[in-house]
């Protein structure tokens, strides 16, 4: 999947780990993720536990599909943070699956809770990455 999604190339964000139900990614804040008071915008923040619980919730290899994602941004970063996103699964029950993802700066300060949940299609992860089912 981090071959493939474009927008977290794009934001500079890293795989460090992958285990089924697991993930945890990293991205350095840069100057242009900056918002107009020079915090991180919420959305750069938003995009990396995205990311993490896109990466998450496909590691069982069937396709996940977000249904709804929530987040609460207790803590600020500025530019030159490293921001980490862990993601673990706390439920999977039939097709659907809720995973929690807390996102920490350099210093395991909290910076973001992000609460997401998915839908699990009957069809593999790797159709989709192949390009079998665009």
């Amino acid at each position: 999947m981090a071959q493939h999604d474009r927008f977290a190339n794009a934001l500079g964000i890293e795989l460090q780990q992958v285990a089924p139900g697991y993930c945890r990614v990293s991205m350095q804040v840069r100057e242009e993720m900056l918002n107009a008071v020079g915090m991180t915008h919420g959305g750069a923040t938003f995009s990396l536990a995205d990311f993490a619980f896109a990466v998450a919730s496909n590691s069982h290899g069937r396709t996940a599909v977000a249904l709804s994602a929530q987040i609460n941004y207790p803590g600020a970063s500025r530019a030159g943070d490293q921001l980490v996103a862990e993601a673990k699964e706390a439920s999977v029950s039939g097709r659907t699956g809720l995973y929690n993802i807390e996102v920490r700066n350099q210093e395991q300060r909290l910076v973001a809770q992000f609460t997401g949940t998915v839908y699990r299609r009957t069809d593999n992860l790797s159709e989709w990455m192949n390009g079998e089912k665009r």
